[in-house]
């Protein structure tokens, strides 16, 4: 494979931002993909909860892992080479997770494909800042709504595949050939060249960046909260019947769907500030709302409170990470990415801990103060 950082730009135009939907598209609908396949894992390999604990934690890591080198990748070979590679990977992988009963191939194959995931995340992501950059309109919301749609029909589409009796290998080799006829599709208008050479493959990310990443760390943290510990709280503080718990999560990631998919207008007509702002405080007012008024229907109100307000904070920190001049952007995304990445590992475990301590409710409080810091922080953000 030979380096592509020399041949002449191609300026994004709107099949360039059809491709850069339809990369955001897959990468939600990858990453989701493989959640409904949990359960079955841990029956095949036998594990209990500690064990499949550890066995996600290869998923984060080869994420975590993958970020920077995609970065510099990218550099060097170009969007569309990382894009295609990376969801063929995620193709190669997501049938054998369905099949494999070896606790230490399915260690192995789970760390690919989270490297695969981290990598198309954060290159789905230079692209897009590129993109957005040269179409001179907002677009990142748009952009995320469709990695959040990616990940509802993922979810919800392999549910229903293993709902009806299908095999989980099926499964999952209907969603590689899905996979694989979208990145088709996508590939022939995917950029040939990534950012402009500059900076290390590995940084310590430092001043806008830093902030950018701290902000994102809380963000996704509160993800994590509502993925990992919604079901839980209504369940178990609010009464719930277990079978119906879930609800509380897809509510908070339909809110956030929908939040984005209408966000670019409104981020062009509020501004960056604004956003940020009234975003921030949206989400707190949320997870106060679930944690304190004591009934299910007030909890289901409040995460879809903390969906609506989550919702375009993140985008307008990537589309400012496109204009700051600290950090190469080939740099600074992997960075802000894997700070996000952390949050999600670590915040619900850190949840877990305070509830240990305290009580789950407390925890969540814990983020409402958190989000308000983030809704304060947007007056600093100078890009």
């Amino acid at each position: 494979m030979t380096s592509i950082s020399t041949a002449a730009p191609v300026v994004p135009g709107r099949l360039e931002q059809f491709s850069t939907r339809i990369a955001f598209f897959v990468t939600g609908f990858s990453m989701s993909a493989w959640a409904p396949l949990v359960p079955y894992a841990k029956s095949r390999l036998g594990l209990d909860d500690a064990g499949l604990g550890l066995l996600l934690l290869c998923l984060g890591i080869g994420s975590i892992v993958s970020m920077p080198l995609a970065g510099a990748m990218t550099v060097r070979y170009g969007c569309r080479r990382l894009i295609v590679m990376t969801g063929v990977i995620a193709c190669v992988c997501l049938p054998l997770l369905a099949t494999l009963s070896s606790v230490p191939l399915m260690v192995a194959t789970l760390f690919v494909y989270g490297a695969s995931m981290g990598a198309l995340g954060c290159v789905t992501n230079i692209q897009a800042i590129i993109v957005e950059r040269a179409s001179g309109k907002t677009m990142m919301s748009g952009f995320h709504g469709l990695f959040s749609c990616g990940g509802i029909l993922g979810a919800a589409g392999v549910s229903a595949l293993l709902s009806v009796g299908v095999w989980p290998w099926l499964a999952m080799a209907v969603v590689a050939l899905f996979i694989a006829i979208a990145l088709y599709k996508a590939a022939p208008h995917l950029l040939p060249y990534g950012s402009e050479p500059g900076g290390p493959a590995f940084a310590i990310p430092r001043g806008v960046v830093l902030f950018i990443g701290l902000m994102c760390f809380t963000v996704f943290l509160t993800e994590g909260a509502m993925l990992d510990w919604s079901a839980v709280f209504l369940s178990a503080q609010r009464g719930v019947e277990p079978s119906y718990a879930g609800f509380g999560y897809a509510v908070f990631a339909l809110a956030m769907a929908i939040g984005r998919l209408c966000g670019d207008p409104i981020v062009r007509r509020l501004g960056v500030h604004k956003i940020i702002l009234f975003g921030g405080l949206c989400a707190a007012a949320g997870m106060t709302v679930a944690t304190l008024i004591p009934v299910w229907q007030a909890a289901l109100c409040g995460y879809a409170l903390v969906g609506i307000g989550c919702s375009n904070i993140v985008p307008v920190f990537y589309s400012a990470v496109g204009r700051q001049k600290t950090m190469p952007e080939n740099v600074a995304v992997p960075a802000i990415t894997t700070l996000g990445y952390i949050g999600i590992l670590m915040g619900p475990a850190g949840i877990g801990f305070v509830a240990h301590l305290s009580s789950l409710g407390a925890a969540f409080m814990i983020i409402a103060v958190m989000l308000l810091g983030v809704a304060i922080s947007g007056r600093f953000l100078r890009v």
